[in-house]
């Protein structure tokens, strides 16, 4: 690389400045957000338990692994008509079932179940009344189906009053069941949806503390998963004309966000960009180069954490909590743009850092893309960031967060715990491990164009 584009691709001002007492001063490129990594600070007294020590749990019963939550097995009826599920066939390949009826959901484990959230952030009747929002006819025919079979309509009364139940909007058992239906229809029609994976605990697991992770399925779970995760983005950006931005999400553990400490995903249209997308995307349209910037930048100050041909894994800087970020390589696409291949790889390097973080430790997880109707060649990309400290008094007065951790520890420890996994046969097979790993030279594709248009600005 010749010194004109290796100053194209340097950060300025650097967004890590360590000063003499230690201090690492962060500032996030994409963002904006300044972060300060204080000498001590992660040696203070915390009521947390973080000591490694196991934490004794309450045994388990057989019940426990199909009846813990809304979410488990034997409790589909506890939760919305789902939109779809995987299961896996007698191939060991992972199927999609659309169009379920009430009465065989039981016939079948689901590895995954696409199901309508019961409590959404965005309503159906946010879209109804402020869209014009109605259902589709696949939708009208689909809802038609289900309650015209004797399980289908007390499936949907019974989920109704759950919902009116926890609203606190007067005791359902006093409506008629024909005011009842009428909610009905936000269970068909809505959009906010939730992956839910099968297992609530590990398969052979003895305390209620053993839970089943992302970093516990297997890497083809994990595939499909995330794959199954991308189908339903895409889907729900046909929702409505007026949707803007579907963002997934996965909360894990209740210090995290969680419902349930049951896997699983969201993903909710909405009809805003959200001020991440916004200033995001105007940094991108003045600086073309900002992606490859961070990219290098994090390979050259030696952040790299793992990584195979279709994706990166980097300790990242400038996040309020300490973050593991996931890039897909090659060229800038929307998520259900890449190839079967492409998605595979990387969901190898997602599931590894989840393996490497573990399933105690809360996390949240935040997929990023372009808006479909944005033309600002954003990346998709996926934050996993680690949950282990609280925002305080300090970071409201100064909005200076704090973090712990730097990029560096951060990388150190997880490469220490991926070489582990791998010997133990937990990870996928292709993926390259801290400095084994090596930036493809053009790392995001088409490099000489947006040289180009960075040079004409």
């Amino acid at each position: 690389m010749n010194a004109n584009l290796r100053a194209e691709l340097a950060l300025d001002p650097d967004p890590l400045d360590r000063l003499t007492d230690g201090t690492i001063k962060q500032r996030n490129p994409l963002t904006g957000t300044q972060v300060w990594t204080v000498p001590g600070r992660a040696k203070r007294p915390s009521s947390h338990r973080d000591d490694g020590h196991e934490i004794p749990g309450r045994d388990l019963k057989p019940e426990d692994f199909t009846d813990t939550c809304a979410f488990c097995t034997n409790r589909y009826s506890d939760t919305p008509p789902e939109k779809s599920r995987l299961v896996k066939g007698v191939d060991g390949h992972f199927h999609k079932i659309e169009g379920l009826p009430a009465k065989s959901m039981h016939d079948m484990v689901a590895e995954f179940r696409r199901i309508p959230n019961l409590y959404e952030i965005v309503s159906y009747d946010y879209w109804h009344l402020n869209h014009n929002h109605y259902p589709s006819e696949e939708q009208n025919r689909r809802m038609a189906a289900y309650l015209a079979t004797p399980e289908g309509y007390d499936h949907v009364l019974h989920v109704v009053k759950m919902r009116l139940q926890a609203s606190g909007e007067g005791d359902p058992n006093d409506l008629p069941d024909e005011k009842l239906v009428q909610y009905a229809t936000g269970l068909f029609a809505g959009g906010h949806d939730v992956i839910v994976a099968k297992r609530h605990y590990i398969d052979g697991a003895t305390k209620d503390t053993q839970n089943a992770s992302a970093g516990t399925l297997s890497v083809a779970e994990h595939r499909a998963y995330t794959g199954y995760t991308i189908a339903a983005m895409e889907d729900l950006y046909g929702l409505n004309p007026a949707v803007k931005y579907v963002t997934a999400f996965q909360n894990w553990l209740k210090p995290a966000g969680a419902s349930f400490d049951h896997l699983h995903k969201q993903l909710v249209a909405v009809d805003e960009y959200g001020v991440q997308i916004e200033q995001e995307s105007q940094r991108v349209a003045a600086n073309p180069l900002i992606y490859d910037q961070i990219l290098h930048y994090a390979a050259h100050r030696q952040m790299a954490v793992l990584g195979n041909e279709h994706a990166i894994g980097f300790a990242d800087f400038g996040h309020r909590y300490p973050t593991l970020a996931v890039w897909a390589l090659g060229p800038a696409l929307l998520p259900w743009e890449y190839s079967r291949e492409q998605v595979d790889g990387i969901s190898d390097v997602l599931h590894a850092l989840h393996c490497a973080l573990g399933p105690d430790t809360p996390t949240n997880e935040e997929w990023y893309h372009r808006p479909v109707d944005l033309e600002v060649p954003m990346r998709f990309r996926i934050l996993l960031k680690r949950r282990t400290s609280t925002i305080a008094g300090f970071e409201g007065a100064t909005r200076i967060y704090l973090n712990s951790v730097d990029p560096w520890t951060l990388r150190d420890e997880i490469v220490e715990r991926l070489l582990q996994l791998r010997e133990q046969g937990l990870i996928a097979e292709s993926l390259e491990i801290g400095n084994e790993y090596r930036l493809p030279d053009n790392p995001l594709g088409d490099f000489s164009s947006r040289v180009a248009e960075f040079r004409s600005h």
